[in-house]
């Protein structure tokens, strides 16, 4: 039971029931990544009526974090290359980093130099700056 009421309140976990339902009625299977998720199209002409594309989702394994897609699946997903890499041997190029999580939020997250929130302190201002004063 608590399953069917996380699907179908929640969309940041997993699939909602809605996607389940139309990924049952619609959805063929192409493929999971490394990471778990499971990546579906639609092969019904009635959904690509009017010279749109294909329609390409993914189903997330967890928490819904669009930077956990590789970069071989991301390319599919976007319509840039036809043939998911499920049905190639695709390698990542040389300069194609590894995934990273997306740290927003986190104590991992990017804090510039100077950020109210870093552990370095603002450069104190130079005598090129005058403060307005009414």
């Amino acid at each position: 039971m608590g399953w069917f009421l996380t699907e179908m309140f929640t969309w940041w976990n997993g699939q909602t029931m809605g996607t389940r339902l139309f990924t049952r009625r619609k959805g063929e299977k192409v493929g999971t990544d490394e990471f778990g998720n499971t990546y579906y199209r639609t092969p019904d002409p009635a959904c690509t009526a009017g010279g749109f594309p294909e329609r390409r989702w993914v189903i997330y394994n967890g928490y819904a974090d669009s930077s956990t897609i590789p970069t071989g699946w991301h390319g599919w997903i976007h319509h840039r290359i036809e043939t998911p890499p499920s049905q190639l041997s695709y390698t990542p190029r040389d300069w194609q980093k590894a995934h990273k999580p997306n740290g927003t939020g986190t104590a991992a997250a990017y804090r510039p130099k100077g950020s109210i929130i870093g552990a370095d302190q603002r450069p104190r201002a130079t005598g090129d700056y005058d403060a307005w004063t009414p």
